[in-house]
């Protein structure tokens, strides 16, 4: 995959963040050598967080994220503070900008990101017009520069080479370790109206590539195709993967012995927690009337038609349930900084977002009580056959099936309790 073309999903994210002014824009385009973001001496000029993907080698695909000053000021500046904070879920290496001076501020900052777990370099900016402080007793890397003259732009390149990540953009599987070199997979892909005209949707197309950048061979036919192409086989292939919202049909057509799953679970591995997520999806077992469930999705495709977030499962959860359950949507980077009122996240596979982001988002959950799914266990377990779409992970079965044992006798010895109860009370 060429580097103009990597996904920001892949990308190793640098975000630059600091007080207004400090010059975060002027050295987002020195770095980029190009005019990637308006410079202006007014104070707030950066609004939305600005991002520039190129490749900076030898690290490799990356993206950087200009963003608003965090001691912005007024209802607008409100707003620009809680983007750039939503842009700490993702960032994968942070650049604490400063024109000179060091404080609270600043070190309330560093703190966060060592909170976060988010390797820091700080740039002194506009070294120019005069020389930078010392950090001491802080354990951060600090580079003087100047985004008006070019000096030290190299240093705090190499640095930022240095100090990324390796694993963020590192190697990425998504199934080949479950396939083999030599082996094959059968993935299942509807053409439906979302998926763009003359190409595969993202995860379909990731997973293609993984398998052949691993010697592992695939066969792509849509759920129609199936049968033929499974019984044109002299032997069975290692695994079966298919979108979500075919997983009834093709549970149906897939022989008990060969492994399925979807793209979505798979991305689960890849970008989120599978085990937590698994787990998640036992808690529309639990939903009940009035219970609030967010629908969390990473693109901001138009929705049409079917739409499988906001029409199939919302359907799926409430035929399961036999509940008014509410459902709230969100789309992109925005998710609500509350999650009290909610019972239930469901999350996409995320294949717009990196790991980082979809795990803080885990976190969060998992702080405030939430359970968390995504779409592909979601529809499994509403299907009843999440226990066979985790074959393939065996961590997450036993976890899932000890839940479930646990649960089932927990209902039972309920069951028994109330019997009792109504038999022999006064």
């Amino acid at each position: 995959m060429k580097a103009d073309s990597t996904p920001r999903g892949f990308r190793v994210q640098i975000g630059l963040f600091g007080r207004r002014n400090t010059g975060k824009s002027s050295l987002l385009n020195a770095l980029t050598r190009q005019q990637v973001s308006i410079v202006s001496e007014v104070a707030g000029t950066t609004t939305d967080p600005v991002e520039k993907p190129m490749e900076l080698l030898p690290l490799g695909p990356v993206v950087f994220i200009d963003t608003a000053g965090l001691d912005d000021v007024g209802a607008l500046g409100e707003e620009r503070i809680a983007k750039t904070r939503r842009a700490l879920d993702r960032t994968d290496l942070a650049v604490i900008v400063s024109d000179g001076g060091w404080g609270d501020f600043e070190d309330g900052l560093l703190g966060e990101f060592e909170r976060r777990r988010v390797p820091v370099l700080v740039a002194f900016n506009k070294s120019d017009l005069g020389a930078a402080p010392r950090l001491e007793n802080r354990q951060v890397k600090a580079v003087s520069v100047s985004a008006l003259t070019g000096a030290g732009i190299a240093e705090l390149r190499a640095a930022i080479v240095e100090y990324a990540p390796k694993d963020a953009a590192g190697e990425q599987t998504i199934v080949s370790d479950l396939v083999g070199p030599g082996e094959l997979a059968v993935l299942v892909v509807p053409i439906d109206k979302e998926a763009p005209k003359g190409r595969l949707i993202l995860p379909e197309a990731q997973t293609i590539r993984d398998l052949l950048d691993h010697d592992a061979m695939c066969m792509v036919v849509t759920e129609r195709e199936l049968a033929s192409a499974l019984a044109n086989l002299r032997r069975a292939p290692r695994l079966v993967v298919t979108d979500s919202q075919a997983f009834s049909k093709v549970a149906a057509e897939v022989p008990a012995g060969v492994p399925l799953t979807s793209f979505s679970i798979l991305f689960s591995r890849l970008k989120g927690d599978l085990v937590r997520q698994a787990l998640g999806a036992t808690a529309i077992g639990e939903l009940r009337e009035g219970d609030r469930v967010l629908i969390a999705e990473a693109c901001t495709h138009h929705p049409i038609g079917e739409d499988i977030g906001r029409v199939k499962i919302p359907r799926w959860i409430k035929e399961y349930t036999g509940a008014r359950v509410e459902f709230v949507h969100t789309q992109g980077h925005d998710f609500p900084e509350d999650l009290s009122s909610f019972r239930l996240i469901v999350h996409c596979g995320a294949c717009m977002l990196n790991r980082r982001e979809v795990t803080a988002r885990i976190a969060r959950a998992q702080a405030a009580g939430v359970a968390i799914t995504n779409y592909g266990l979601a529809i499994a377990f509403c299907l009843g056959i999440l226990e066979r779409a985790l074959e393939p992970f065996p961590a997450a079965l036993e976890v899932f099936r000890k839940r479930r044992t646990r649960k089932e006798s927990r209902t039972a010895s309920e069951s028994k309790t109330s019997s009792f109860e109504r038999n022999y009370a006064y």
